[in-house]
């Protein structure tokens, strides 16, 4: 096989989950991710079509018990359903991954451009929203955060989400596997042993126990965010205006810098890669070194009030904002924005 391939990015996943060796997939067929469930199930692999995207998660959470390494890939009004099984594998620490190919809302909204499930995948269902959820920007980092997000999932046991959009999925370019050969796979086991008799509880009747139980997993929680939480640093050394944008906006934020930077400007850019657990020493340190910020998003301040829960102690820097929910946003809107920031 060719080290390097022209792919979509619905084929890059398909890609990502073969090489993470997958063996399974459910779910149920949502635009724009639906690219990826005909692409795994043309690659001859084991599928599951369910009736809806609840019986998908639930299916999931079965079979990752069972050992299964599995994931799922939905969108919108479909992310919203699943949020009953991802509480369930956030209750229960189990190794559930999805690919999540946002959506402008309502329900069957629009379907290219959105960073309009931030919120849902980072704080979804009825939990504390101890999940882990990576924000890829172009398709070799798309390939990578697949592969990662398996692996981190059955190492950490807490439920993985990649977060795309139609663009980023029907985008195609070349990528390059050879800057990947040395990533090894988590192998999966299963969670109960073969003829073990085990009460697993997901329910607790009493409050008390539930705080104690949250207590225990918080623990956790946080010693993986110290390993897994991620962020770019482009041009910040001596920027003087720092941009913070994720995801496909996040690519379009580097390439205004890029611009900028050659008309003298000093710009830079800081771009979360996981979006949970937040980089906020990368963050913070960042916020140290400037006295303007400017939060880029495809959604209505989604990001941004990330970005301020992260915060500690930057009194002294002002934001702007360009926030323009399930629309594009061009290298060249984010320039004439900042050229207007005095």
């Amino acid at each position: 096989m060719n080290k390097k391939q022209f792919l979509t990015g619905s084929e890059v996943v398909v890609r990502g989950a073969i090489d993470a060796g997958t063996s399974m997939m459910y779910g149920y067929p949502i635009t724009p991710g639906t690219e990826v469930f005909t692409g795994w199930v043309g690659s001859g692999k084991k599928y599951l079509q369910t009736e809806d995207e609840i019986a998908a998660g639930f299916a999931m959470c079965g079979a990752v018990i069972a050992g299964q390494k599995t994931f799922t890939a939905t969108a919108g009004p479909g992310h919203v359903l699943m949020q009953d099984g991802l509480s369930m594998a956030e209750g229960m620490r189990l190794p559930f991954v999805a690919v999540v190919a946002q959506r402008g809302g309502p329900s069957s909204g629009t379907v290219i451009y959105s960073q309009q499930e931030v919120t849902l995948a980072v704080y979804g269902g009825n939990g504390e929203g101890m999940r882990l959820v990576y924000s890829a920007s172009n398709l070799e980092e798309l390939y990578l955060l697949t592969r990662l997000a398996f692996n981190n999932a059955w190492k950490y046991r807490f439920p993985t989400i990649v977060l795309t959009d139609g663009y980023l999925l029907k985008t195609k370019g070349v990528v390059d596997f050879s800057k990947f050969e040395k990533l090894e796979n988590v192998k999966p086991y299963p969670l109960v042993k073969e003829g073990e008799i085990k009460h697993w509880r997901n329910i607790f009747t009493f409050e008390e126990e539930l705080f104690e139980e949250i207590e225990k997993t918080k623990v956790d929680f946080d010693k993986m965010s110290v390993e897994v939480a991620e962020s770019e640093e482009y041009e910040t050394e001596d920027a003087e205006i720092l941009i913070i944008a994720h995801g496909i906006v996040g690519a379009a934020a580097k390439l205004a810098v890029q611009k900028l930077r050659i008309e003298n400007k000093k710009v830079g850019l800081w771009r979360p890669i996981t979006l949970r657990p937040l980089d906020n020493e990368g963050l913070n340190k960042n916020l140290n070194k400037v006295k303007k910020v400017l939060i880029v998003e495809s959604s209505l301040g989604q990001l941004s009030k990330l970005v301020k829960d992260g915060i500690k102690d930057c009194a002294n820097v002002s934001f702007e904002y360009l926030q323009k929910p399930a629309v594009g946003i061009e290298a060249e809107e984010i320039m004439d924005k900042i050229l207007k920031i005095k």
